[in-house]
């Protein structure tokens, strides 16, 4: 499965990368068909009064359904890894769908 990152007013490091990949790379493992995956990261400092909060949206693709999700924390990686439950929790359920 292919994974795109993409960041947006955020430095994207290396451990920051590794981390998606990591995350949701394991989504491959509920479904063998899944062709790709869209991560988008975001920090929105803009619109609040004390600290940052960071955004992540995932947009996974599966053969005849495309699934999407965006998660927002003041932690970047509670953010990611948000994404890749919900992405999960849509795959496994749309999975089941299939089957029945």
């Amino acid at each position: 499965m292919k994974i795109n990152i993409q960041s947006k007013d955020l430095e994207l490091t290396d451990a920051i990368r590794a981390y998606v990949e990591e995350k949701l790379g394991v989504l491959g493992k509920y479904y063998d068909r899944c062709e790709s995956i869209d991560c988008e990261l975001v920090m929105d400092s803009n619109h609040h009064n004390q600290g940052q909060i960071y955004v992540c949206k995932g947009h996974l693709f599966v053969p005849g359904k495309d699934f999407f999700i965006e998660k927002t924390e003041e932690d970047l990686y509670k953010a990611i890894d948000k994404v890749q439950d919900h992405l999960k929790e849509m795959l496994v359920e749309w999975k089941e769908k299939q089957r029945g």
